[in-house]
């Protein structure tokens, strides 16, 4: 999957981040065994990735605002987004040392879908970077992940305006359907390249006896969104109705 689901923590991106969005593991924290320092470095995390994606907002917006056009716009804002969603691989070792309440493997599968999309796809393929669906998921991931972190940062402090919560359970709806779409789009406009290239595939005969195609993986890996997107898609969902008619939430992964 390769957006940010709602992972019990702190996510269609989703990921799937996406998407997404959809998130990760820093919403539900251990409260009753965190620590201060625990709290405070899950605050100080959680309010760096905000003000990473709210960077990459300002950037985006400032880019079209100046050039007129999404075409060059990757690569203006590559070394940031590479920077925050590779920094996302902490979320891991939240969840390996206990101060985050969510399983390890749903949380590895969750950022590395992300971090696939970004360094194998986008990064690796130069020729789509200028393809709409690059605009899309961007646009899709930056929305996402501000109301995410800013969700996870005043869940934390104790104070969460409801603007923000309602954000978290209601944006998903519409942003997660659009950006599982454009990512999509970006794996298909990928296959001609990697198709004529044979980028990171293997082909026997070789010493390790073992061979791998590059372009059917992505085929499995666009396939797999079809029984993954509806099961967070409608996790989401449940949770919505919890968190939006005030009942307690329990963040389980399904």
């Amino acid at each position: 999957t390769l957006f940010r689901s709602d992972r019990a923590a702190g996510s269609p991106h989703s990921t799937m981040a996406s998407s997404e969005e959809d998130g990760p593991a820093e919403e539900q924290p251990r409260r009753k065994t965190l620590g201060p320092l625990a709290t405070a470095w899950l605050t100080l995390y959680n309010i760096a990735m905000t003000a990473g994606w709210l960077v990459l907002a300002i950037a985006m917006v400032r880019y079209y605002m100046q050039t007129g056009t999404h075409k060059g716009l990757y690569h203006s804002l590559q070394k940031t987004l590479k920077f925050f969603q590779t920094f996302a691989m902490l979320e891991l070792a939240h969840c390996a040392i206990g101060i985050v309440h969510t399983s390890v493997l749903v949380t590895a599968v969750q950022v590395s879908s992300r971090i696939f999309m970004v360094w194998f796809i986008t990064n690796s393929i130069r020729q789509i970077q200028n393809e709409e669906s690059v605009l899309l998921f961007l646009v899709v991931w930056t929305i996402t992940e501000i109301t995410r972190y800013s969700f996870y940062t005043f869940n934390l402090l104790n104070h969460l305006p409801y603007f923000i919560k309602w954000a978290r359970y209601n944006l998903f709806i519409i942003l997660y359907p659009v950006g599982v779409v454009g990512e999509l789009m970006t794996i298909y406009a990928a296959l001609p390249y990697v198709h004529r290239t044979s980028m990171y595939s293997l082909r026997l005969p070789n010493k390790y006896n073992v061979s791998f195609d590059y372009y059917y993986f992505l085929l499995i890996v666009m396939c797999s969104y079809i029984p993954l997107f509806p099961q967070l898609y409608f996790h989401m969902l449940r949770q919505r109705r919890k968190v939006l008619h005030g009942e307690v939430i329990v963040e389980k992964e399904d």
